[in-house]
């Protein structure tokens, strides 16, 4: 049983996506949920699932190490990020080579970056008049959405649509997709340690 911990900074719809799906699961478990945000309502999400909540701050993540302290005590293995918007420090990076995940509401690498997140990629989207728009679900690295791509899904962008109707449609397939691209993921790595 891998042990995963999801960043978020907001609501947590992804978050609770992935503790839903894990929470009957023979492979992974949700064990802990980390946000900078001590009123951010994933941590009111986690405690319908049981699930343990650490709020951090900056000092903690970039300069004392507390956080990789706690992902090194809690035994995590996969490290997932659900609307979490600060990059991940270095020695994190380290420790978990290609064991960190996000997902970003476009098809990268258009529309990615520091700053673009939530309405404002939707809002860029529809500006630009792109046909279509989608999913990315990618390794994290020390920039901005640059990590390696690992899945895409598309949708199509109507010509009636607003930055919030799209939203909705993105959201509906990070929801169906995440939980189950993670899983891929951690198998994917259970099999190559046997091998």
């Amino acid at each position: 049983m891998k042990n995963i911990a999801i960043f978020a900074s907001g609501s947590g719809t992804n978050a609770q996506k992935l503790m839903e799906y894990f929470s009957n699961s023979k492979t992974a478990k949700v064990k802990i949920i980390l946000s900078n945000k001590a009123d951010a309502f994933v941590l009111e999400r986690a405690t319908k699932f049981s699930v343990t909540t650490i709020v951090f701050d900056r000092d903690d993540l970039y300069i004392k190490g507390k956080v990789l302290k706690i992902l090194i005590d809690n035994n995590i293995e996969i490290i997932v990020l659900a609307g979490f918007l600060w990059l991940v420090p270095v020695e994190i990076l380290r420790h978990y080579p290609d064991r960190i995940v996000n997902i970003h509401p476009a098809l990268l690498p258009d529309y990615g970056g520091k700053g673009m997140y939530g309405s404002r990629v939707h809002k860029a989207v529809l500006e630009n008049k792109e046909k279509e728009s989608g999913i990315s679900i990618h390794y994290v690295n020390e920039k901005y959405d640059e990590g390696s791509i690992i899945f895409q899904a598309r949708c199509e962008v109507k010509p009636d649509d607003t930055p919030e109707s799209l939203a909705g449609r993105i959201h509906k397939m990070e929801h169906k997709y995440y939980p189950v691209i993670v899983e891929k993921l951690i198998m994917e790595a259970q099999n190559d340690s046997r091998s």
